[in-house]
């Protein structure tokens, strides 16, 4: 009971771990365990908690030794800690979710034939972006941090991360409804002509203009979010973060998540791009995302110009007076440019982020229904 209030105590608790008492290798190993023990549940309930449109894509055998890996590396640590007495609590924890991923088959669940119209939630897209994102951007930010006194548990760190669950979870449902509304709206604009010419492309001639008429797009949905007093009761949920880090991005309301993903996907599906274009573009949209919300200094010189970059969407987080309602662009900054709406400040990087008067509410559940209880 002891263990359990410390560890309740410690996922609600922020700031940085203590060093030299085996916490952060407690974390790490905890965090590692509990990952292995979802994907072991995964692994037996494959029709039910994995994601079709993913599951084609990722190796099954390469899954398997990434959890091996991670189960050594759990287990190692773990045990090194119980022997040190160091944090044992943490480590027996961490422990005891290694031996029953083993108990429960580890890496060598067998998968067998499955239905593949079976209502699911994302826990396998959870796991993996969630063990990649941590493994990619944390080393980033440590490595160019822009404020180095952040750390990596910053205040308000868990209603960020419930929102990375959630969003993650109800992926099948966005790619559903997503889906269903494109075709419902935009499937009389689609031409067999303009699609086949654009499926034909040059693969990077075709990467640039995804990713330009996915920015177009996404400029002016994010423009009227900003202008338009009922749609920004949604996005000031996304604006309320006042820590900007590789988590912050996830915060974003289900509903902005819904409309903002139909409309980007329109005219991709209206020109007709080919599967491997609309793949890369994942990858480019999947990484920026993150990437330009980091607590990273990196400004890439005058290509800050063209490419948004972490300085340029940090502007857009500010509640600096500069700042408020400019740099929209998730991709191209020069559209910014173009459309006079460029932050111009004299300092490179902004003082506060935030709302300006902190008026949402902290918490998942709050944020949930704050579009519809605000009272401004």
């Amino acid at each position: 009971m002891l263990k359990i209030d410390k560890l309740n105590r410690l996922t609600a608790s922020h700031g940085p771990l203590e060093r030299g008492h085996g916490m952060v290798t407690g974390v790490i190993a905890l965090g590692l365990s509990i990952l292995c023990f979802l994907g072991v549940i995964a692994f037996h309930f494959p029709q039910y908690l994995t994601t079709p449109q993913l599951r084609q894509s990722y190796d099954v055998a390469v899954i398997r030794q990434v959890m091996l890996v991670a189960l050594v590396i759990a287990g190692s640590l773990s045990l090194f800690n119980i022997i040190r007495g160091r944090s044992r609590w943490l480590a027996f924890a961490s422990f005891v979710l290694v031996a029953a991923t083993l108990a429960w088959g580890g890496h060598k669940v067998p998968v067998n034939d499955f239905a593949d119209n079976t209502p699911y939630i994302g826990l396998d897209w959870f796991i993996l972006d969630l063990l990649g994102s941590t493994l990619i951007f944390v080393f980033i930010e440590k490595l160019f941090a822009l404020r180095r006194e952040q750390p990596v548990f910053r205040a308000e760190w868990q209603t960020d991360f419930h929102h990375f669950i959630v969003n993650h979870m109800v992926v099948g449902f966005i790619l559903l409804a997503t889906n269903l509304l494109v075709h419902k709206f935009f499937g009389w604009a689609a031409n067999d002509g303009v699609r086949g010419w654009v499926a034909n492309l040059n693969f990077w001639v075709a990467l640039f203009l995804i990713v330009l008429v996915a920015d177009l797009v996404q400029y002016w949905t994010h423009r009227a979010y900003h202008e338009v007093p009922l749609l920004w009761r949604l996005h000031a949920v996304h604006h309320s973060v006042k820590s900007m880090d590789w988590l912050a991005g996830s915060r974003q309301h289900i509903l902005e998540l819904l409309i903002t993903r139909t409309l980007v996907l329109a005219p991709i599906y209206v020109l007709g791009f080919s599967k491997e274009v609309i793949d890369a573009y994942i990858v480019v949209v999947g990484f920026q995302a993150v990437f330009n919300h980091a607590n990273v200094s990196v400004r890439l010189g005058p290509l800050r110009y063209l490419i948004v970059t972490p300085n340029f969407h940090h502007w857009h987080h500010s509640q600096d007076d500069e700042a408020i309602d400019k740099n929209y662009a998730a991709h191209f900054a020069f559209l910014d440019y173009l459309f006079g709406t460029a932050v111009k400040a004299d300092r490179k990087w902004p003082d506060q982020y935030g709302v300006v008067g902190d008026y949402v509410p902290n918490g998942f559940f709050k944020q949930l229904k704050f579009p519809f209880v605000w009272k401004g």
